[in-house]
This record gives structure tokens, sequence and C-alpha cells, in this order.
């Protein structure tokens, strides 16, 4: 039975996608055979594991309204062990078109619910926002992993996050875990990434992992190239970082 991560926080330029293509993709070289899910419609993990969108007919859009399957809309990646279920911009409307359904806030945990069983990991890349689409992903998931960057106002916003997953676990999933708080962005030369690894630590406790992610070039390039770090630079610190952070979730 597939465990099924989120990768959620409606503040933007956090690391969230870069999460998690390079988690996905991190999992799926060590042989687990994982699923990245694109629920943000700027599709940007799709076209980070190198799946151009102009390509892209079918998308978790098809799945969510219910016209098509999981299985017809999952497509393979240049990772043997790694499928990506992409993201279109079709999926802006599918927020509107949600709300008049019924089970609107579990249409993503009934999708997934169909294949679960086929893959180890799942990986979910959230949107930056808390509307319909975080909800059907925080409902789908067994647990949510939280970047925030190294920079002023890190913890800004972050009581709606812990809110609204507080609501679902009340409502509509009591099974959801804090899976972890990953520190992004991290400058080991400046006091500020310092301070706010302290504030996070002090705020989170046990639940922030040892792992941080450094600020990397490298790891800011690779999106460009439409790979995932450790295609596109297995020996550079990005890559180091998000291969501690894999081995971290494993083991838990």
């Amino acid at each position: 039975m597939g465990k099924i991560i989120a990768v959620a926080n409606q503040k933007g330029g956090v690391g969230k996608t870069t999460t998690a293509v390079n988690l996905s993709s991190c999992l799926a070289a060590a042989e687990y055979k994982t699923c990245l899910v694109d629920m943000d419609p700027q599709a940007n993990s799709t076209s980070g594991v190198g799946v151009n969108q102009e390509e892209i007919e079918l998308s978790i859009y098809d799945v969510l309204i219910g016209q098509k399957s999981f299985v017809e809309c999952v497509r393979e990646t240049d990772l043997a062990y790694l499928h990506i279920m992409p993201s279109s911009i079709s999926l802006v409307g599918a927020e509107v078109e949600l709300v008049s359904m019924m089970s609107r806030e579990s249409r993503l945990k009934s999708a997934l619910s169909t294949i679960k069983e086929e893959y180890q990991y799942i990986i979910i890349d959230c949107p930056p926002s808390l509307g319909l689409l975080t909800i059907n992903t925080l409902t789908a998931a067994d647990s949510v992993i939280i970047p925030i960057q190294c920079e002023y106002y890190a913890l800004e916003g972050l009581g709606q996050l812990m809110n609204t997953i507080k609501l679902v676990q009340q409502n509509l999933n009591p099974d959801l875990q804090i899976e972890g708080v990953l520190l992004t962005m991290y400058d080991k030369r400046l006091n500020l990434s310092r301070e706010v690894q302290s504030q996070v630590r002090d705020h989170f406790n046990s639940k922030v992992y040892n792992t941080v992610i450094s600020r990397n070039v490298r790891l800011s390039e690779a999106p460009s190239f439409g790979k995932p770090i450790i295609l596109y630079d297995v020996l550079s610190t990005g890559a180091e970082n998000y291969m501690a952070l894999t081995r971290e979730i494993v083991e838990q």
C-alpha cells in the first residue's frame, strides 16, 4: 500500500515544487515505485520532470471532474520508477466546477484509491493556495511535508495552513499527520538563515527534518532543463540535500 505525502504551503516561492520534484525523483532513483501528482495549475512539477506542457492531452483535471480514470492520464518519465500525473491550465477552472459536485473534497482521494496499491510513494505538489484543490490533496494524503524558506516572514501565514490541516483532520481525514517541516533556501553564511532555523526548530521541535536544503545554483537551474537535480547534476549540493532528505523520510 503506497504512502501518500502532500507537499503544502499556501505561500509561494518556498521550494514546494522543487521539493515535490526532487523528493519523488530521489525515491524513484532508490527504486521505490513513485508517482508525482501535480495539483498546481502552473504545472511546474510536470515540466520539472521533462514533460512538455503543450503535449499534454489528459491531466489531473480530467480525473477530478470524472471524465477519465487515473490510469488513463498518468505518464512515464525519464526515471524508470517515476510516473507523473500531469497538471494543466484547465485545473484553474476545476475549483469552480468542483463546487457543485458530490463529494467535492474527496475527488482526489477516490481517484488515488484505485492505484494506491501500485506505488510505494505518491507525492502531491499542492497549489499555493488553500482552496478546494489543496483541500482535496489534504483529504487524500496520509501526511504533509511543509517547506519553510529561511528568509524574512518565514512563519507568516503558517497559522492559516495549520488551521486548514486541523479542519481537515476534524472533518475529512482524521488520520492526516504532519510528516515533517523542511527548511529550504538555507545559507549558512547568513545570520538570518540561522535565526529562522532556530525559530522553526523551537516551534515544531522534532517535526523539523535534520536535512536542510541549501541555496544552490544548480538546483535553481535544473527546472529550466526539465530535469530533477539528480539527472541534471548528481554531484551538486542540491542533489546531496534531497538524497539525504529521502533517506530521512524512508527511515521514518
